[in-house]
């Protein structure tokens, strides 16, 4: 019976955890560039009562045997870098990336952190940056006479100056791509910071080395499926409630022990 108790607990702890990240999920279903989450799991260690293939008598072996599990957990949550859509904003500052890849961007640690989040502005000296402030890497500066500004497929930014007719070239975007997307260790402001697991960047040009090629004037949504997460809720809702009914059960099943034997 306690071990009923034990499982059935497992499988409440472990509801509760999907649920925390579908809510993560659905609170986020308006961030740019927000990817989501996916809870996977797996089993607690197996009580081995009897090995298949354990001898029943001296000429017969058990078909099967008997194993009862203690449990259910949660080993990770798996940020799933599908593609989300792309919204037109009509920003020149605005940038997505169509494919893969990551914009890098220096944060006050010193530490370089890579976004999807493409809604960039600019700060009092002209440079490009989130908007918490943090700069582009590499650093790229708008003259505070641009009358326009233009960011080609390959992430070449130029602009266009007052009294001045020839296209000035003022810096390069670069895109960072990884072995393993889901390596990434995300940090929030929707910034992910490169693991071992992720692998080491290799930063290129857009379009060059399988990365994606930029969009200006377009921001790309959640990935997150409003639908699918409600459908994911009401599967988890039900499950925890069938794990409450379990311990119910088996209280009620103690409770008849005590009082009649």
């Amino acid at each position: 019976m306690p071990d009923a108790l034990h499982v059935a607990k497992t499988g409440l702890n472990a509801q509760q955890q999907r649920m925390s990240v579908i809510s993560n999920n659905l609170a986020n279903v308006n961030t740019v560039g927000f990817k989501r989450d996916r809870a996977n799991f797996e089993t607690l260690l197996y009580q081995n009562f009897r090995d298949p293939g354990s001898q029943t008598s001296q000429n017969s072996q058990s078909p099967t045997g008997l194993a009862i599990g203690t449990g259910v957990r949660i080993v990770s949550s798996e940020k799933i870098y599908s593609q989300g859509n792309i919204i037109n904003t009509d920003n020149s500052l605005d940038m997505t990336i169509d494919g893969s890849g990551f914009f890098q961007v220096l944060t006050p640690s010193g530490q370089i952190a890579y976004t999807r989040a493409g809604n960039f502005t600019k700060n009092a000296q002209g440079q490009l940056v989130t908007p918490n402030g943090y700069p582009l890497e590499p650093a790229i500066t708008i003259p505070a006479t641009a009358t326009s500004i233009s960011i080609s497929k390959d992430g070449i930014v130029s602009v266009a100056t007052a009294g001045a007719g020839a296209i000035e070239q003022v810096g390069q975007i670069e895109i960072a791509t990884f072995p393993n997307t889901s390596g990434l260790k995300p940090t929030g402001e929707s910034f992910a910071l490169a693991t071992p697991s992720s692998g080491d960047p290799a930063v290129a040009a857009p379009g060059n080395n399988g990365s994606g090629r930029i969009i200006q004037g377009a921001l790309e949504s959640s990935n997150v499926n409003v639908v699918e997460e409600l459908v994911n809720m009401i599967e988890t809702q039900r499950a925890y409630e069938v794990n409450s009914k379990a311990i119910a059960s088996v209280d009620g099943m103690m409770k008849f022990l005590t009082q009649n034997i």
